[in-house]
């Protein structure tokens, strides 16, 4: 499925013990680049939620934020008092070294919110395992939201591709008529030539070389294998709408080999009418690749 890069993603979820809110919002990026704002007490679970989260997408900014809270924090409150007698230690050490008298402060431990949040390891299990079911829903409705915008973007650009191929069909029906108009204006000049030959004024007419202007002159005018080439690069485009799989990679290379196309075909044909298709035609595939810029 066609997905933008820019969507957002919500879920709550409630137990017992906790209510867990999970937002997920993202940005245009060239790789696929997470940001988390995650409590203290759960950061050593970032690996796996990163995991999770590159299962759901493979480009853009990422931010992904937490509010866990804890429902009955009075019954279940611990402090960790291995961690804490641990920094006691340290500060103790710390400044006997340096000649100071050691006065601890017990209230500093409680803005230290990873302190007071302990668990044992079936509750830390258990908990891990809501965090990611949470997360998962949050990626879900996140995903519905990128395939919604991915469907305006895909209906956007088949409009805008058929436009191109109308413009092709019509540089196709014209350039003909432009080469025989310039060959027939070459013949024209040839014509003059000859008649100023009869007239008895001195002008030499090389038929080989004339013959090989002709050639260079025709070869200078077909487009048609540009042509065939940015039909079938729009047929791909077309393709690669349908798949989704990758697309905003696959189709911004389609798109800039589309330009070398049409401006070889513009520099070719050196006509008024084929210009402003050239440069109608580069409007719209500039216009495409903005939209292939929100494509994931």
């Amino acid at each position: 499925m066609l997905r933008s890069m820019t969507g957002f993603g919500r879920s709550v979820r409630e137990d017992a013990d906790w209510t867990q809110t999970w937002e997920i919002r993202s940005v245009n990026s060239r790789f696929l680049d997470p940001k988390w704002r995650i409590p203290a007490s759960v950061r050593g679970l970032e690996t796996r939620f990163e995991r999770v989260v590159r299962r759901y997408a493979t480009r853009g900014r990422v931010e992904v934020s937490l509010i866990l809270q804890q429902r009955h924090p009075s019954a279940s409150i611990e402090l960790d008092e291995e961690r804490a007698g641990a920094m006691l230690d340290a500060l103790e050490r710390l400044a006997t070294q340096r000649g100071d008298v050691y006065e601890p402060d017990y209230s500093a431990f409680l803005g230290m919110s990873d302190l007071w949040e302990r668990m044992d390891n079936d509750d830390a299990e258990s908990l891990e395992e809501q965090l990611v079911a949470g997360l998962v829903v949050a990626l879900e409705d996140w995903n519905e939201s990128r395939a919604t915008e991915g469907q305006a973007l895909e209906r956007d650009m088949s409009a805008r591709i058929g436009q191109l191929e109308v413009w092709v069909e019509q540089i196709l029906e014209r350039a003909p008529e432009i080469k025989e108009e310039r060959i027939s204006q070459l013949r024209e000049r040839l014509n003059q030539a000859l008649q100023d030959v009869s007239q008895g004024l001195s002008v030499e007419i090389e038929e080989g070389r004339f013959l090989q202007e002709v050639v260079i002159l025709a070869d200078r005018l077909d487009v048609s294998e540009e042509l065939t080439r940015l039909k079938a690069h729009l047929d791909r485009m077309r393709e690669l709408l349908a798949t989704g799989t990758d697309a905003g990679r696959r189709l911004d290379f389609t798109l800039q080999e589309c330009f070398r196309e049409i401006n070889t075909c513009g520099n070719k044909i050196q006509d008024s009418c084929i210009s402003r298709l050239v440069v109608d035609f580069k409007n719209e595939l500039e216009k495409c690749r903005e939209q292939v810029q929100n494509l994931e």
